[in-house]
C-alpha cells in the first residue's frame, strides 16, 4: 500500500496527515481556514488520493503558518507514501476549465523542487482568505514533495474560480503522475537509474 502518516509540529502549528495514494478521493480536512479546507478536498476529489489533514495553528495571527505547514506536511507525505518510485508514470499534466477560469498545470515528481505560479489573482483576498497564500501552499509543497510544478492562469477574472481550477488541474496531473504503469513494471522513471 502506497500509504503515508506524517505529523508536523511546530510552535506555530501542529499537523497531521495521511495519505492513500491508490484510494479514490475521500477526504477529511479540517484546518480552521474554510476556504483552505474546499482547496484540499478538491485535491484529493480530483487526484484521487485519500487525504486527512488536521491542522491546529496560530489563526489568531493570521492563517498563513497554518497553510505553508500544511503544504510541508502534504508534501513529505507525498515523498514517503511514493518510496523509491518504481513504475510510476511521474509526469502529469492538464488543462482544466471552471466557468471564466482556464488553468494548466503540469508537473515532475523529480526530486527537484522548483515552482513557477503565474496566475496573477485580481483580488488579495477570498472571503477572509489571503490569496498570497495559495502561492505559499504550492511553494511548501512543491519544495517538500521534490516536485517541479507549474501553474499558469490561461483566463480568468473571478479570483475563486481561479484558485479553484488551479487547485484543479493540480489533483488531476499529481493524479496521472502518481498512477504506476504496467509497462514499466519495476523500473525507476529515470535513466540516471534514481529520483
Amino acid at each position: 500500500m502506497r500509504t503515508a502518516t506524517i505529523t508536523r509540529e511546530t510552535a506555530e502549528t501542529r499537523i497531521s496527515v495521511e495519505l492513500n495514494l491508490d484510494g479514490t478521493g475521500t477526504y477529511d480536512n479540517q484546518t480552521g481556514v474554510g476556504f483552505f479546507d474546499h482547496m484540499l478536498d478538491q485535491l484529493a476529489r480530483h487526484s484521487l488520493i485519500d487525504m486527512t489533514v488536521k491542522a491546529k495553528g496560530d489563526l489568531h495571527i493570521d492563517d498563513h503558518h497554518t497553510v505553508e505547514d500544511t503544504g510541508i506536511a502534504l508534501g513529505q507525505a507525498l515523498v514517503k507514501a511514493l518510496g523509491d518510485k518504481r513504475g510510476i508514470n511521474r509526469y502529469g499534466d492538464c488543462h482544466l476549465a471552471m466557468d471564466d477560469a482556464q488553468v494548466r498545470a503540469a508537473l515532475d515528481l523529480s526530486a527537484r523542487p522548483y515552482l513557477i505560479c503565474n496566475l496573477n489573482l485580481p483580488t488579495t483576498k477570498i472571503g477572509a482568505f489571503d490569496t498570497e497564500l495559495v502561492r505559499e501552499f504550492f511553494q511548501a509543497f512543491s519544495t517538500h514533495g521534490g516536485i517541479t510544478l507549474h501553474i499558469d492562469r490561461l483566463h480568468g477574472f473571478n479570483s475563486h474560480h481561479i484558485v479553484e481550477a488551479a487547485f484543479k488541474a493540480v489533483a488531476r496531473a499529481l493524479r496521472v503522475a502518481v498512477e504506476t504503469d504496467p509497462r514499466k513494471g519495476d523500473a525507476i522513471p529515470s535513466t540516471k537509474g534514481a529520483l
